[in-house]
This record gives C-alpha cells, structure tokens and sequence, in this order.
C-alpha cells in the first residue's frame, strides 16, 4: 500500500500519514456519495478554511418548523452520509422515520442516534435491488408505523468506466440499485399514497444526469433515467394527489471525498482544487442536500411536481475553469 500524506476528516487542515484508498473513479463535477452498501458515506462535519464554510445565515435553516409532523418517511439508503442527513432532518421536522438500509448495522446506527434524540424512527435491512425485500420493508413499516407518506429514494452506488471497457455485470450492477431500485420502492409505496390521496416521492438522481464526464459510464445514464422515472411519475398521478420530484446533488463534502482526495500525492491541493471548481469556493455538505428533500417533501412545495433541482452550488452553470482564490 503506498504511503501518503493525508486528510483527517476531523481535523481537516492537519496533514496525517497514511495508506491511501484507490476508487473506482474520477469525479470532478458530481456527488462522491454512493457506497456498494446502497448508502452514502459522510464525513463528521468536517470543517473547512473560514473563507469556505457554509454562511452562518445558513444556520437558521436548521431550526426545526414540524413540517412533517406524523408522517410515516421511508428514506432509503440513510445509514450513512446523505440518506442520514435526510433521516435526521425529517426526524427533526416530526416524521416518523424509517430507515431502510442495506447495511443492518449503519442503518440501526443511525435510527438509534434518531430515537435517542426523541424521534420516532426504526432501521428496517433493505435491498432496494431486490423487489421482495422492498416489499417486506414497505409491510413491515405498515405494521410498525402506518402506511409510508413519503418515500425519499437515496439509496445508490458509484459504477464508472470507460464505455467499451465496462465488464457487462456493471450496467446490471448499476441500473439494479439506481433506477430499478428506486422504481422498486416507488412501485411498493404509491399505492399507499394513491389510497391515501396524498403523498410526496424524492428521487435523489445527481449532477451526473446533467453533466457528463468522461469514464464514469453507465451512472449518468442510470440517474437520467431516474430523473425520466420522475417526470413520468409526477405527470400520471398528480391528479391523484402525489407529487414526485427529483435532486441533483453534485460534488458533496462526504467520506468518500476524502477518501479520494487522499489518493493523491497532496491531498490539500486535490481538495482545494474541488473547491475552485464551484462559484463559492467550496463544495456542499450532506445537510444542504437534506434540507431541500425535507421541502420537496413538505406541503410547502405542495405545487412543484415533475421538477429536477439542483444543488451544486451552481457548478452546472459555469460554462468553464475554475475560480480564483
């Protein structure tokens, strides 16, 4: 294993010395947050140089308004990273959680953390993959809670290739958790909200579906067609009373950005770099892509339907380089 230096995720700006880990990929302009575990990956808030953290006119987004007061919030993929920060935002805002993840141990990690703060909130093991599994969690949250209100679709993992040099199980492996798995849970749960009359989907797709880069095939082919699955969805049941909308999130401060960065000989420079690549200077944080799921979810967006945000920090409008400073 080579030696390197570099980041600890908890104390950012000092250097350490370590093996460093090789991925899949190289990502440049999107969200680093899938694990094979189905979850995303995050770093414990690790703070940034001054000039790049989050505005401290952020902060007050974080006071809880109970907009999902009583709602029974299937957040898939929430063990870790992204999908956590989602579960934990909605928990705050009064939903009755369920955190339904591949990985038992992260996924009950992450609901205890949840019960312990006062939220009502259960870990159910879920292969989204796997249209049983996702059947027997959906039965499951019934049984527990009520039938699911909202169904937030996180869940994910990173396949990236060259095209040609793809081995053929890797569009399977891709297509099975990114866009089957997602239609698997929203095959599952809409009935419920159809019977309901009401309900709210949040597809979590990425920058990827908008913004190409070069060997990270098929995964921006898997998240436009979620953002397609999306659209036709919101059009065939907005009548019925179901919205469906999507995010795009793009390059997100998580483990797994680190754990990139630290493939490179300097670590700090790489992270720097990521940085330069969006207007403000830095890259987003798990929250900033769980508050917007937490809106979409919520009657207060109870008139957008069918619609794709993004939350790149306006990285897909740069038409090019990077910025200074």
């Amino acid at each position: 294993m080579t030696k390197t230096c570099s980041i600890d995720i908890h104390n950012p700006n000092k250097p350490i010395h370590s093996g460093h880990l090789q991925l899949g990929g190289k990502d440049a302009l999107g969200n680093m947050d899938h694990l094979e575990s189905h979850g995303h990956v995050a770093a414990d808030r690790a703070q940034s140089p001054a000039r790049h953290r989050r505005p401290a006119a952020a902060a007050s987004m974080s006071q809880p308004t109970r907009r999902l007061e009583g709602r029974v919030t299937i957040v898939t993929g929430a063990g870790r990273g992204i999908g956590a920060a989602i579960a934990t935002r909605c928990a705050e805002e009064g939903a009755r959680v369920v955190v339904a993840e591949l990985d038992p141990e992260s996924g009950e990690a992450c609901a205890a953390r949840l019960r312990q703060a006062g939220h009502e909130a259960v870990a159910i093991q879920t292969d989204v993959g796997e249209p049983d599994s996702v059947e027997r969690m959906v039965e499951a949250v019934i049984a527990r809670f009520a039938p699911p209100e909202v169904l937030i679709n996180n869940a994910g993992v990173n396949v990236f290739h060259e095209p040609l040099a793809m081995p053929p199980e890797e569009w399977e492996r891709c297509f099975r958790v990114d866009l089957d798995g997602a239609w698997n849970c929203c095959r599952a749960v809409l009935p419920h909200l159809l019977a309901r009359g009401r309900g709210s989907i949040v597809n979590i797709s990425s920058v990827h579906a908008q913004q190409i880069i070069p060997h990270c095939f098929p995964y921006p082919v898997a998240k436009a067609g979620l953002l397609g699955l999306t659209r036709a969805l919101a059009i065939e049941y907005a009548a019925r009373g179901v919205r469906v909308n999507a995010i795009c999130p793009g390059y997100i401060e998580t483990e797994l950005s680190f754990a990139y960065w630290n493939t490179f000989p300097d670590p700090q420079a790489e992270r720097q770099r990521a940085y330069r690549l969006h207007p403000p200077g830095r890259i987003g944080t798990p929250d900033e892509v769980a508050w917007p799921a937490v809106f979409l979810a919520s009657d207060e967006a109870g008139f957008i339907n069918g619609a794709t945000l993004m939350v790149d920090g306006g990285r897909s409008v740069l038409y090019h380089g990077e910025q200074e400073g």
